[in-house]
């Protein structure tokens, strides 16, 4: 199987929240550095692993892994809203097939997707709506979370799907890494949070503006040092690439859920999706994988980090 891997965070503030000019302009060239190797890898199929932030699942029914046969971008934090072109086929396929491998996938014919699925593309290429993206959503925030181990387990069955198709496929992640925005929390919640995080679709105009203003808060407070957020957490974001650079997939599994909520921020289990997708890519094989980028950016409350990789003897293209 001719496969590639791209893994890169999102982060809300990076349109809202301004940074020194030299890493506005550093993380522009590392998405350009990326866009260039998608480009020269040429997909016909991009798989992507990817979290909610109760925008499109939400505790009224919310799956630890879904796979999408048709999906929307709701358009939130300055992303375009419209449909993806998900290849409804190939979607049905890849849930039977996991399903076959022990791995239970929900499915979904009208997944909403937010900026944590979209965002990273317009980055690199300005819009998303004519690749093949095929998503898949893994429940990073919303307790009870799948472990890590279920993750590669999710990640090495798409990666055996992958390999039927004979077509060349892109494994794509995006969230994490050290990562600690406001994300509301059910248990304890008051009614009206208790029933926006149960069944909080299509919120009003000011809902969505007093959300966001919280967001935009925390992350100036996070740059001036103050505020309720973790700290970003560097040498965690480190160890981690670094497993992932030398396809230690299977050290995850060590990982505990709660453990990297304590040291990396409530959002770092968005690093599920990383591993899902890494997982997935290791099945075909040693690959050549390479960070293109790394900085803990406070204002932006991310660890951010992108990398890509190929399979084969070859340098990864970025």
């Amino acid at each position: 199987m001719d496969s590639a891997l791209l893994c890169a965070s999102h982060t809300p503030l990076m349109r809202e929240a301004d940074v020194a000019p030299l890493i506005a302009a550093a993380v522009r060239d590392g998405f350009s550095a990326l866009a260039e190797a998608v480009r020269r890898f040429d997909p016909e199929l991009i798989i992507q692993f990817s979290p909610d932030h109760f925008n499109g699942f939400f505790y009224d029914l919310m799956p630890s892994f879904c796979v999408a046969a048709a999906a929307v971008s709701i358009g939130d934090w300055g992303t375009a809203s419209g449909p993806l072109a998900v290849p409804e086929e190939q979607a049905h396929a890849l849930a039977a097939f996991v399903q076959g491998q022990d791995v239970d996938i929900a499915l979904s014919y009208r997944m909403m997707v937010d900026h944590g699925t979209t965002q990273i593309w317009e980055e690199m290429f300005g819009a998303f709506g004519e690749l093949p993206i095929l998503p898949i959503f893994v429940n990073a925030i919303a307790p009870p979370l799948p472990s890590y181990r279920r993750a590669r387990l999710l990640g090495e069955a798409v990666g055996r799907f992958a390999a039927t198709t004979g077509r060349r496929v892109l494994f794509a992640a995006s969230g994490g890494l050290s990562h600690d925005p406001p994300i509301p929390v059910l248990a304890g919640a008051d009614p009206d949070l208790r029933a926006r995080l149960i069944d909080g679709r299509n919120p009003s105009a000011d809902a969505r503006a007093a959300r966001q203003a919280r967001v935009r808060a925390a992350g100036l407070a996070a740059a001036l040092g103050t505020g309720d957020a973790k700290p970003l957490n560097p040498a965690w974001d480190r160890h981690v690439l670094d497993l992932l650079v030398r396809e230690r997939v299977e050290a995850f599994d060590r990982f505990d859920t709660a453990e990297v909520a304590r040291v990396a921020g409530r959002a770092a289990n968005e690093t599920l999706a990383w591993i899902a997708a890494a997982a997935a890519h290791a099945v075909a094989g040693p690959s050549r994988r390479e960070v293109i980028f790394y900085q803990p950016i406070d204002g932006w409350m991310a660890g951010m980090a992108m990398l890509f990789g190929t399979t084969g003897t070859g340098p990864a293209e970025a």
